[in-house]
């Protein structure tokens, strides 16, 4: 991909799935790393098989629900590499398919500060620090939950439709000052994605997304974290230098239904 390669790049939620296939194809790209999690094993194994083969990481442990631990986030960027370029805002949780009447307070709430709260966080970082150097490029996940309602996801559908209304609302604000801002909206992804359950140790536990009972996909399977990536990089790169305030469907046609 053009333009990516020297360049600095923050990904969230990138110890597994969606993320980490992130975060690999920016190092694959050349670019530096800040490799951000809320869970520390798993981002430090990103972060190392960046290293092993070749690339600049640093972890950074993150809770994108907490602007404070955001900010350090990209402080660590701006110290470590000298700017930041590209940001994928991606870290997200899953509550589970609950009908809205059946939806816990608190479990909306979670899943709401992670989910539609974390990218505002994120971005309101991410901002200032690249208009100040007159350029950068916001990719945030949305979902294809977050383009139509799903029944039982009322909760991260009502999300992931914000994360679309807020990557719009700040691409139209910082057109004119070299910031372009998109989305992507994955559809069912052969991954983990991080469950809002406690676990015994009181954690939250990451479960399975599982695609095999996708049947109403045009193109007959779920996708690989990996073509997701691809598109972060496209959106990222010079190639993309015209696109902003896009939410680009990754879903094997289903948007097309």
């Amino acid at each position: 991909m053009n333009g990516l390669r020297g360049k600095t790049a923050v990904v969230t939620g990138a110890g597994s799935g969606i993320g980490r296939a992130s975060a690999l194809r920016f190092a694959e790209e050349g670019a530096n790393v800040v490799v951000a999690d809320v869970v520390e094993e798993t981002g430090r194994e990103t972060a190392d098989r960046i290293e092993d083969d070749g690339g600049d990481a640093t972890f950074v442990e993150v809770d994108v629900s907490d602007f404070e631990s955001v900010e350090r986030m990209v402080d660590v960027a701006v110290d470590t590499y000298g700017s930041l370029d590209f940001a994928h805002n991606n870290a997200g949780i899953l509550t589970g398919f609950v009908e809205m009447a059946d939806i816990e307070e608190g479990l909306w709430d979670k899943l709401l500060d992670v989910n539609l709260k974390g990218i505002w966080a994120c971005m309101k970082a991410e901002l200032p620090v690249m208009e100040a150097q007159g350029s950068g490029v916001i990719v945030n996940t949305a979902s294809e939950a977050g383009l139509v309602g799903m029944g039982g996801l009322a909760s991260y559908s009502a999300s992931k439709h914000g994360v679309v209304g807020l990557t719009k609302t700040a691409a139209l604000e910082y057109a004119t000052r070299g910031i372009r801002v998109n989305a992507i909206a994955p559809g069912p992804t052969n991954t983990n994605i991080q469950a809002n359950t406690e676990g015994e140790s009181g954690d939250l536990t990451s479960m399975p997304f599982d695609t095999s009972a996708m049947t109403d996909v045009p193109m007959g399977r779920g996708a690989d974290p990996e073509e997701m990536a691809g598109a972060v990089a496209f959106l990222c790169s010079s190639d993309a230098s015209y696109i902003t305030g896009h939410t680009l469907p990754i879903d094997g046609g289903q948007a097309a239904d």
